[in-house]
């Protein structure tokens, strides 16, 4: 049986809670510093929880962790390593887990994949665009495809 993933936040704390110094759950050496972590219901020093793969801090590059197979993760490793990943509707390559994208209905698309299929012109951030017949098209070039079809669309 496989253990499921789970996330968990990660606290920076500025003093220990009870000013009694902690142990740190990755050195195992009491916690003296100003700042300390609390992670996984353990305290950590900022230097010790680390991505076990990247070994970036984690109090460094989020307020989120992540474990699976007594791994303690990164977003990013996380999903490189265990991320589920699919295939572009556009261009059909894989697109890794990690790698921003864009979605159209139940399609997905590398960012450089997603512009009008028949005139490649490239979507902005708020620019329309249509999916016709599991398609994106640009205004234009959609609003075509209707007068063809011999009705035009209907202009509010």
């Amino acid at each position: 049986m496989q253990k499921k993933e789970k996330s968990f936040g990660i606290q920076m704390l500025s003093v220990q809670p009870d000013n009694k110094p902690k142990g740190c759950a990755g050195c195992n050496r009491k916690i003296k510093d100003r700042y300390l972590l609390k992670a996984l219901d353990k305290y950590w020093h900022e230097d010790c929880l680390k991505c076990a793969c990247c070994d970036c801090r984690l109090g460094e590059v989020g307020s989120t962790l992540y474990t699976k197979a007594n791994l303690i993760l990164c977003r990013r490793d996380y999903l490189r390593l265990f991320g589920v990943t699919g295939n572009c509707a556009a261009c059909s390559k894989l697109i890794p887990a990690f790698e921003m994208v864009m979605r159209a209905k139940d399609n997905v698309y590398h960012l450089d994949c997603f512009a009008c299929q028949l005139c490649n012109q490239r979507f902005c951030v708020g620019d329309k665009f249509f999916l016709k017949n599991n398609m994106i098209l640009c205004q234009t070039d959609y609003e075509e495809g209707l007068m063809k079809e011999g009705y035009a669309p209907q202009v509010r």
